[in-house]
């Protein structure tokens, strides 16, 4: 029951989204601006997310030298932090699963109106240039979720760090966040080489797609 239910809403998602995709090009504006709209959107939401990473980093890193003060304020300030991470992951998620949505239907109508030339030579190079499109999406797409995934671990570092303090809230369990925070940093400063490759894809198709190649 639970697996149809899954499968329910995966379902209504893909529906909602070929509906707001038929409204926006009712509006005006066609499936390859929808779909380089999205990917703007998508680097947005990955700039953002960086930022959120290392802010909480940097809290946790700062934490460690706790030298007195208010512990239960200290503990929100980091909880706070880990949960604005956690909304990152999820808008970036969200941002992704948009833009995949809109290149699917991008890519079947391209492909079904490539059928339509009279021009065999108009086809070919139509048909060339979509294989060219699809190519470049694809290390776009692989490099976003490449850096998605790297985000989870660093989250979940971040998830024990802050729950060990909520049952332990005292200048002990506050020194201890320094025991493999070395490990956590180096965690943090790859995702974000990973993040900035995904981001650096992001601007090569948005620029590839303005210029209409």
């Amino acid at each position: 029951m639970l697996a149809c239910g899954v499968l329910a809403l995966g379902a209504l998602g893909s529906a909602c989204q070929s509906t707001v995709i038929g409204l926006k090009e009712k509006l005006g504006i066609p499936k390859r601006e929808q779909l380089v709209a999205r990917v703007e959107d998508g680097r947005e939401a990955q700039l953002d997310a960086k930022q959120e990473f290392q802010d909480a980093l940097a809290a946790f890193k700062a934490a460690t030298g706790f030298k007195g003060g208010d512990l239960e304020d200290l503990y929100e300030d980091l909880k706070d932090r880990q949960e604005a991470c956690a909304s990152g992951v999820e808008e970036v998620g969200d941002r992704i699963d948009a833009i995949e949505g809109v290149a699917t239907a991008l890519f079947r109508e391209w492909k079904e109106e490539i059928a339509q030339y009279q021009s065999v030579e108009l086809a070919a190079k139509s048909k060339a240039q979509l294989a060219d499109t699809q190519h470049r999406y694809q290390g776009l797409i692989s490099a976003m979720r490449n850096a998605e995934a790297g985000m989870e671990p660093v989250l979940a570092a971040f998830k024990d760090r802050v729950l060990f303090l909520k049952h332990n809230l005292n200048a002990m369990a506050i020194a201890s966040l320094d025991k493999d925070l070395g490990a956590i940093e180096s965690d943090v400063e790859r995702l974000v080489k990973e993040m900035e490759r995904s981001i650096a894809e992001a601007d090569a198709f948005i620029k590839s797609m303005d210029g209409g190649a």
